[in-house]
């Protein structure tokens, strides 16, 4: 399956969202405080990939706009 850059970025971008929320969700449903807090540390550093992901298809989609 051929995948355009766009759509690669809209894929990371949804798995990276849904990384976010799970680690979120197993941060608070864990009892171990050091696993916890390393689940709630991946949830932000995933958040940042999220967020670079997001901005990047912001710019490909107003760049894509302009072209038009």
């Amino acid at each position: 399956m051929d995948m355009s850059e766009k759509d690669i970025i809209k894929k990371k971008l949804l798995d990276t969202q849904e990384m976010v929320r799970d680690y979120e969700s197993f941060s608070k449903n864990i009892r171990d405080t050091e696993i916890g807090e390393t689940f709630k540390m991946f949830a932000e550093e995933s958040g940042m990939q999220a967020r670079r992901l997001q901005a990047i298809l912001d710019n490909m989609e107003k760049n894509n706009n302009r072209n038009k």
